[in-house]
């Protein structure tokens, strides 16, 4: 069993694609995976086709008694084996510190749950507040999603400082997964620059695997199933770049 914080420091370089992406692979090898949805935007949510549901990431983080996560498990629209436990807006109101043991409700509300599954991945909200915290402190290793921009190697180097903050104060266990460029256009200068640019400053630490920008992803979204099942070539150039992360996540 392997509990993945997926982060990432701003909205739109596809973190929720990167959460969706390895659940597909999970899926395709018949694992049982569970997608925690901490993003309020509740795109995992709405991806995973989750029927109506009462209780949400919300109320769990409310409560926080050991185990209460089991009662806001949902079936997804991909199958029995991936379950989520959705979201909602009104989860941005817990991105704030809450009083002692705030960062490790999530945690705590998780206990006896994650070993159902083989894979727990934990979609953060794109900012370090309270929730991504709450991811940290639940997570055996945390994934950076990014994109080859402008921005990329700074965004980096404050997502492994939180991690290695929260390591230190949340959760001895966590470590750095590495980080996964997304949505790159193999063929453009800049992102060639980006790419070379991050691996110098990581060494080892940026995912041999890329995940190339394709149509395919947003279709496979839009139709509510993996984009290991849509039959296209572009996404078989996804499929194959999230199965590596998901061997190497294992493999650790």
């Amino acid at each position: 069993m392997t509990t993945v914080a997926v982060l990432s420091l701003k909205g739109g370089v596809g973190k929720t694609t990167a959460v969706l992406g390895l659940a597909g692979a999970g899926w395709a090898r018949d694992l049982r995976v569970l997608v925690v949805d901490l993003d309020p935007q509740a795109n995992a949510t709405a991806a995973l086709d989750v029927p109506f549901h009462a209780y949400t990431t919300g109320d769990v983080l409310a409560d926080a008694r050991p185990g209460i996560a089991s009662a806001a498990l949902q079936p997804s629209g991909w199958g029995p084996r991936i379950h989520v436990l959705p979201s909602e807006e009104a989860l941005a109101h817990r991105n704030r510190p809450e009083g002692d043991g705030s960062a490790t409700r999530l945690r705590s509300a998780l206990q006896g749950v994650v070993s159902s599954y083989d894979l727990i991945l934990v979609d953060c909200p794109p900012s370090l507040d309270e929730l991504t915290r709450n991811a940290l402190a639940a997570a055996d290793t945390a994934l950076i999603v990014t994109e080859p921009g402008f921005f990329a190697l700074q965004g980096a180097d404050r997502a492994l400082l939180a991690i290695e903050a929260a390591r230190g104060a949340l959760n001895l266990r966590l470590t750095a997964a590495g980080i996964l460029l997304n949505r790159v256009r193999a063929n453009l200068t800049e992102h060639q620059f980006r790419e070379a640019e991050l691996r110098a400053a990581h060494p080892g630490l940026v995912f041999d695997a890329v995940v190339p920008e394709r149509a395919a992803v947003q279709q496979a979204q839009g139709a509510g199933v993996p984009i290991q099942a849509w039959p296209s070539p572009g996404a078989r150039d996804v499929v194959e770049a999230f199965d590596d992360v998901l061997e190497t996540l294992l493999s650790r």
